[in-house]
């Protein structure tokens, strides 16, 4: 543990950042893995809507670095093109 009061504070600091990391990346996490919930199940409306809410969310954890750009944009193309490729 540490001594210094600065680097105790620092401590709960990046614990509580850690914590909000985790909550934001689950929360991506779900709302990609209901889009292709979707498409297995073949339901293209239930699809289209759970993409609408996972996208934006994909987009801000790039924005705050939480993942990279590119794997947003990488599962933004994929699960584009899983929802196109139904019929």
């Amino acid at each position: 543990m540490p001594n210094i009061k600065s680097a105790k504070k620092r401590v709960v600091i990046s614990e509580k950042a850690r914590q909000h990391n985790v909550a934001a990346r689950s929360k991506m996490r779900t709302l990609v893995k209901n889009v292709l919930k979707a498409v297995m199940a073949g339901n293209k409306d239930e699809a289209k809507a759970a993409f609408a809410l996972a996208e934006p969310v994909l987009d801000r954890a790039a924005g705050k670095g939480l993942i990279h750009k590119n794997k947003a944009a990488r599962h933004k193309s994929k699960l584009a093109a899983k929802i196109k490729a139904m019929n």
